[in-house]
């Protein structure tokens, strides 16, 4: 394996897109999440990907938002409103532009799958 966050494979009009952070269990970090979003973003213009499928590389689908993290944002001085915000906003933006896609979108689901 590459040491990518992210992993995008295209086979015969399918786009296999790897959660590849198996150490974290492949915790949506604000990495992940930019990655995501921009492979999304491509995708939603690549007219030669019929269908997409998202799975998670090692023991765990994903583990969820970064725990580290959004403990790191919550030292801030507002508590992390602004980070939580930001955070928020980019995961609803996520979930938008999966929804708009026009290709189906497949999870690939094994052991843990949270948020």
């Amino acid at each position: 394996m590459t040491d990518a966050i992210l992993l995008r494979d295209d086979n015969k009009g399918v786009a296999t897109l790897t959660l590849n952070s198996p150490k974290s269990l492949n915790a949506l970090s604000d990495a992940m999440l930019a990655a995501l979003q921009s492979q999304f973003d491509a995708l939603a213009d690549d007219r030669s990907i019929r269908a997409i499928i998202l799975k998670g590389e090692g023991k765990a689908f994903c583990a969820g938002h970064d725990l580290k993290e959004m403990t790191a944002g919550r030292q801030a001085e507002d508590g992390g409103a602004a980070y939580f915000a930001d955070l928020f906003s980019r995961c609803a933006t996520m979930m938008q532009t999966i929804l708009r896609l026009p290709q189906p979108v497949i999870a690939q689901v094994h052991g843990i799958a949270t948020a």
